[in-house]
């Protein structure tokens, strides 16, 4: 073996060997307990609330963990740690919402789905969390935190809302040493659903994710964009980057036309 292979095949065991040491700070940053809760509640698209709400006292363990840095820790992280943290946290603490309220029930007439989060009143606003030394709100979590912070628009294809027209919740926590595979994965996956995009003729049907934050996407995928044609750039860069094969071809055809699904609230509950 030659010394340069040598050296490398020494470099990936030494990190594998690093990336499994828990942080300096006791925080585990391979999220085992957080890891295991979704391994068992989350099926392909879905999540079944019914068996997490027989498990609080596990869901409850988790956010205990997540409590426990503070915000000096927190803050000496890196980008990727504290990145794949709030990722987490926002989806966990969305799951906890869920079975706090669950089964959700609304008034017979009502204009959002019956078993929807947007029936929990001040689910994104109002309810409250602890994370690494702050308590934070749902709201404060993706528009404070994640969006002005990271700038990574791929944030918008990782954290679940959910409903059935969000990207799907992944089926295991988000890592540093994984994170930026993770991020394009959940791209793909959401662009591989219905819900995330579809063909119609000659029409590009993609989530209307994209045309409420589309603006966060145009410095990474749309740099060049004209203001009165950004969003539809960036929906046609993301389908070709991300999309399926059939949909990205359409995609770069100037004469495909670029319109919204609409957005699916209802719960994203096996049952």
């Amino acid at each position: 073996m030659s010394a340069l292979r040598t050296c490398r095949v020494v470099c990936l065991l030494l990190a594998v060997t690093l990336a499994a040491v828990p942080a300096a700070d006791g925080f585990d940053h391979e999220y085992l307990s957080y890891a295991t809760l979704l391994a068992d509640h989350v099926h392909a698209a879905a999540v079944d609330y019914t068996a997490l709400k027989e498990h609080r006292a596990a869901l409850a363990a988790v956010m205990a963990a997540f409590a426990e840095p503070s915000a000096d820790q927190e803050r000496g992280w890196t980008r990727e740690q504290r990145l794949a943290f709030w990722i987490n946290a926002y989806n966990l603490f969305t799951l906890r919402a869920i079975v706090d309220h669950y089964p959700i029930r609304s008034a017979l007439l009502t204009l959002q789905p019956r078993n929807s989060i947007r029936q929990i009143d001040g689910v994104w606003t109002a309810l409250t969390w602890k994370a690494a030394g702050r308590t934070v709100t749902l709201d404060d979590i993706e528009h404070k935190i994640l969006r002005p912070e990271f700038k990574e628009p791929r944030v918008h294809f990782a954290i679940n809302c959910a409903s059935v027209g969000c990207p799907p919740l992944a089926g295991e926590p988000y890592r540093p040493g994984t994170l930026n595979d993770q991020l394009d994965t959940a791209a793909r996956r959401y662009l591989s659903r219905p819900q995330g995009l579809a063909i119609r003729g000659d029409t590009l049907l993609v989530s209307r994710i994209l045309e409420w934050y589309g603006d966060d996407f145009v410095a990474a995928f749309a740099p060049d964009a004209a203001a009165v044609n950004r969003l539809e750039r960036v929906a046609r860069a993301l389908v070709i980057r991300f999309g399926p094969a059939a949909a990205a071809d359409l995609a770069r055809k100037p004469s495909t036309r670029i319109k919204y699904l609409d957005y699916d609230w209802s719960l994203n509950d096996v049952r």
